[in-house]
């Protein structure tokens, strides 16, 4: 799994290196969708985010300024992370890394990836104002962050000795292991809203991918209707609203989970949907696939005050 894109113990302390401004015309920045992969899809506008440059760009954190984060690939084959804020992108990345992941970013603009570095493995670590705090699952030997809430608790997925992935709760500077009842094959916690809901995925004894929800210590099972293998939630706000993706048909296309009522949300004429996260306000983040991976913004059509 560990698709993401994921004290007692950290491993390093925070740096100042590799932090890397890039500004741009803001209206290059950010374009609207161009007919025929664009307009308007049900209640919501899509517009295709790209980095200057890059070969792909994938958006997949958001938080309540409108601010957004995720990775590009560069013309030497490297993923480097982004912020957008205002129509501008910075490009960063952690000391060491070959591939930098940025996952998560709250209101107050912690940023919260993960990233490889030169001996092969995966760490986690935070960004706030260009200081990196770099951690690790303990005994881990792979630590993947992909969610973070406004109270700097993140979630993630880690891997032990074994190899065997497990999802994980980072709260106070405590680790909390988090495994669905079953899932034989592992679980990864992905999301996390205000109120501590996490949301995430694991394998069942047949190999299928089921989403789940944990909320105060209960987990429920989310599985969207007509979906062949694969449910993967990616986001959840504090109204509830759920995100992320299903597979049906030999594609995947992304989803919005509210109050139990489930709604398929694709870029127009796209091959692939991944919503891989929502705001307060509604608005979603995600890939698609239309001749290359790029990285778009659905704004609904009422746009509701955080």
């Amino acid at each position: 799994m560990c698709n993401r894109r994921r004290f007692p113990v950290v491993v390093a302390v925070c740096v100042l290196a590799g932090f890397v401004a890039v500004v741009s015309n803001p209206i290059d920045l950010v374009a609207q969708l161009p007919t025929p992969a664009s307009a308007r899809r049900g209640s919501f506008t899509f517009t295709e985010i790209k980095f200057p440059g890059a070969i792909r760009t994938r958006a997949l954190g958001l938080n309540d300024h409108g601010e957004i984060v995720g990775n590009y690939f560069d013309s030497n084959s490297v993923f480097h992370g982004y912020l957008l804020k205002q129509g501008n992108f910075t490009s960063f990345d952690p000391p060491n890394s070959i591939h930098t992941g940025a996952n998560a970013i709250n209101n107050a603009g912690v940023i919260a990836g993960d990233f490889l570095d030169t001996n092969n493995v995966v760490h986690g670590f935070f960004l706030y104002r260009g200081v990196f705090t770099i951690f690790d699952f303990p005994g881990a030997t792979g630590t993947f962050v992909s969610g973070l809430n406004d109270l700097v608790q993140a979630v993630g997925t880690y891997l032990d000795s074994s190899s065997n992935e497990h999802g994980f709760l980072l709260s106070n500077g405590i680790f909390t292991s988090i495994d669905f009842p079953g899932g034989v094959a592992g679980t990864e916690a992905v999301g996390i809203n205000n109120l501590g809901q996490i949301v995430g995925d694991f394998f069942d004894a047949s190999g299928n991918t089921h989403g789940y929800l944990l909320s105060m210590g209960n987990f429920s099972t989310i599985d969207v209707p007509g979906a062949f293998s694969l449910t993967q939630p990616e986001g959840i706000n504090s109204h509830g609203e759920i995100v992320g993706f299903y597979d049906s048909n030999d594609q995947l296309h992304g989803f919005k989970l509210t109050a139990g009522t489930f709604r398929t949300v694709d870029v127009p004429n796209a091959f692939d949907t991944e919503a891989d996260r929502i705001n307060e306000a509604g608005q979603i983040v995600g890939i698609y696939h239309l001749f290359g991976v790029h990285a778009f913004l659905a704004v609904p059509s009422l746009i509701r005050k955080p």
